[in-house]
Formats: C-alpha cells, structure tokens, sequence
C-alpha cells in the first residue's frame, strides 16, 4: 500500500490518541464530518493546506502525516517478518501496520534488533571459545591440574599403606597442585570478565588499539589539524592502551593516519567524496595516493547520520586480519580465519590488480555490500630483505550498491558460523543450519 493512501489512518489514530470527535476535527478545519470520515478510511486523498490544517490541529508536522514511519522503522519491521519465515507476518503490509500502530511497530523493531544483537554475540562468543588461543591454554591447564589433584587423591583414597614419606609427598603435590589451579582459576575468571562485552572485550594488543579506535570513532580531530599534538602525547593520554605493545601499535598507527590527513586533508577529502562519491580509483587520481591510503581515509572519516558506516578489513600475507573497521551487518572473526571467498584474499592472489565485488552476506534478508580491494608488496628492509604483502579491503554499506547485472558473491563469516552448506570453499562442518 503506498504511503500516501495510509495518510488518513494516521490522521484517525492521532485524532483517537487527543480523545478528539471526528466532528470536532472537520469544524477545526472547515470541512463536514462525512468527508472526514472519507479521509480518515483513506478513501479521498488530502495536501496543501488541508494537510497542513489538519497538522495544525492534531498538533503534529505535516510530513508526520503525509509520510509516516521513517525507512529505518519500516526496514526493521521487514527484517522481522522476513525472520519469522513460515509464520506468515505480512511483510508487505509493515507501511500499515508503522502507521496504524506505531508503538507496536516500534515494539517489535526493538525486538528484532536486540534478536540481531544477541545472534552476534552468539556468533562472537562461538568463535572466541573456538579459537582463542589463551582462553583454549587456560581451559586445557585447569583441566590437567584438576586431573593430576585427582590421580594423586585417588591413591591416597584407595591404598591405605602407603609409606608416609610417599603420603607426604602425594599431600605436598596436592597442596601445590591445588595452588596452581587457585592462579589459574582465578586468572582465567580475570580474562573472562574483562572480556566481559563480547564483542569489544580486549585480549590482545591489536584488540586494544582496535577497541580505542571504536570508541573514537577512528576519527582524530586532533591530528586533523595543521599543528597537531605529538602522538606520543595522544598514545599516552589513551587509557584504553593498557600495554607497551598497544601503545606501539597506536603509536604506528596514528603516524600513517598523519601522513594520510596531509596528503588528503579533510575538507579536501569530503569535498572529493560530495563530488565523485566513494569511488576509491577517482580519489586515488584526484590525490595522488595509492589506493589503501583512499581506502583507510575514507575509514577515518567522520560518520555522518544516515549514510551508513565504511568497513576496512587489512590482513598480511597469511591472512591473519591485522586491522578491522566492521560495519553493520558484515561480522568479521576475532580469532581464526575469515571466508576465504572475500575479495580480500583474491586480491591477496593478484598483487597489484585492484578487485571490485558485490558480496552478499547470508541470513532470512541477505544484505549486499560493494567491496574494492588490493594487496600490495613492500619492502621494509630494502630489495636485499624479504618483500612484504598486505592487502585492504573497503566495505560500502549496503546503501551504496548500485551495479545492475552484477551477480553477488555469497560470502560468510567463518566457515564455523556459516549456514551456506554447500560452499565450495568450506573447511569444516558448520554449527548453523541453511536459512528457511
């Protein structure tokens, strides 16, 4: 049903929740009362100043009337309906019920987000105990400890003649063996609450410069100014940087986002962006650059309200992720191996030839997303020292796909976590069932 013909079932509920009689309203606004009711059962379409009367008595903007609910309400009310599957819920009537019963609609947006929410920090913890080398070293040594306190408590137990010089030894390594499960107890309990927010609980030093970035944005102020502060002094006011191996990250991290502000400044850089749109290969012409440089800058960029947020993935030439930038609805893993289908690692294949994909993620309402990435050699110890590979990946959100006749590449998270069963490039069986 289009937007316009819900006009006046929004005009009744808004008359119903002022407790006004529809008599009342039509004398306000100079009509009779039966072409109200006309109105109000959609059945006669209203504008102009008409609209605006009515706007002005039922105390609401005009557009709140002519509009309704906004995209993002109606996007999440479609995702429900798609989710539930064969319950049947009328996706294409969500218009209709935003207008007709917008606290409903917002009661069930809000659901359906905090359901996304919880499926990734389910997804976030699946991977975290799947690969999490400490958390995997921490389980393994409470577990021999504990078996060891019970092999030597079980001798003691059944064999009552045991020397009592063996009887104090078996007691010492008790006692000790206890100890060690004491520390490594309550270290692991430490670990575990400090990584108490699934998806931004730190354990790593690259997990604690990308959970500074998070919390800034990845946008530095500071050092877009033309005499910024010295890193230094911004590394080490960061409290979020606990350890020295952090801080040298944020330390290399900060001096390349320098270099990069200088060569695109950011009026220069959104002037650029309002001009071509995010089109890395006109940047890099427009600037001079490579093209990771225009993928990390336009990272960097402040958000701004409804044009959705830019991801930027970087790995090396294993494929560990080195740095990651999310985006809604494109999960990457903390811990193990991505999808070895995403344009990240075929750039990784192909030095030097950028890459240019359209990537669909899976669930009950796949999103698509435009990729561009390249992976480029480097030598940081000259020609006599090893060549260096790094590749970057920029993720558009979804907004922003517009490739007619470009068919999608079905891509996923992990392999664990990802319901395409029937992946060419699948490593291990997934926990996850194909969608309805």
């Amino acid at each position: 049903m289009p937007k316009s013909a819900l006009t006046g079932s929004r005009i009744r509920e808004r008359r119903i929740d002022l407790g006004l009689k529809q008599a009342r309203l039509a004398e306000q606004c100079g009509i009779s009362p039966s072409y109200l009711n006309l109105i109000e059962h959609n059945r006669r379409r209203i504008g102009g100043k008409l609209l605006v009367d009515l706007a002005e008595a039922l105390e609401v903007e005009p557009v709140s009337l002519s509009e309704g609910a906004d995209i993002a309400l109606l996007d999440a009310l479609r995702s429900a309906a798609d989710r539930a599957g064969t319950v049947g819920a009328e996706a294409a009537r969500s218009e209709e019920l935003a207008g007709r019963f917008p606290g409903w609609a917002r009661l069930i947006a809000a659901q359906e987000r905090r359901i996304l929410s919880l499926e990734r920090t389910v997804e976030t913890l699946n991977d975290r105990l799947t690969h999490d080398p400490f958390l995997s070293a921490s389980l393994h040594d409470v577990l021999s400890t504990v078996t060891a306190i019970h092999s030597a408590s079980a001798i003691l137990a059944d064999d009552e003649e045991i020397d009592p010089e063996w009887q104090a030894r078996f007691h010492r390594n008790i006692f000790e063996d206890s100890e060690r499960l004491t520390e490594a107890s309550r270290a692991l309990v430490n670990y575990l609450d400090a990584g108490a927010d699934a998806e931004r609980g730190a354990s790593a030093p690259q997990e604690e410069l990308e959970g500074w970035l998070e919390d800034t944005g990845f946008h530095m102020p500071d050092l877009e100014r033309a005499l910024p502060p010295a890193i230094e002094t911004i590394v080490q006011g960061a409290d979020a940087l606990s350890s020295a191996s952090s801080r040298a990250l944020a330390a290399l991290h900060l001096a390349r986002y320098r270099q990069e502000a200088e060569r695109m400044p950011l009026k220069d850089m959104l002037a650029a962006v309002e001009e071509v749109g995010l089109e890395p290969a006109l940047l890099a012409q427009r600037f001079t650059v490579d093209l990771p440089s225009v993928f990390r800058r336009l990272a960097s960029l402040p958000e701004v309200e409804g044009k959705g947020r830019i991801g930027l993935v970087i790995c090396d030439a294993s494929g560990t992720l080195t740095f990651q930038k999310s985006t809604d609805g494109f999960p990457m893993p903390r811990f193990g191996a991505a999808c070895p289908l995403l344009p990240l690692y075929q750039a990784l294949g192909r030095p030097m030839s950028p890459v240019r994909q359209v990537v669909e993620q899976p669930g009950r309402t796949p999103r698509r997303f435009l990729t561009y990435a390249i992976s480029q050699p480097a030598h940081p110890q000259g020609f006599d020292g090893p060549t260096v590979f790094e590749a970057s990946m920029l993720i558009l959100p979804d907004d922003r796909v517009a490739i007619p006749g470009e068919r999608p590449v079905p891509v996923g998270t992990s392999c664990r976590i990802c319901p395409r069963r029937s992946c060419a490039a699948r490593r291990e069986p997934s926990i996850l069932a194909d969608p309805a």
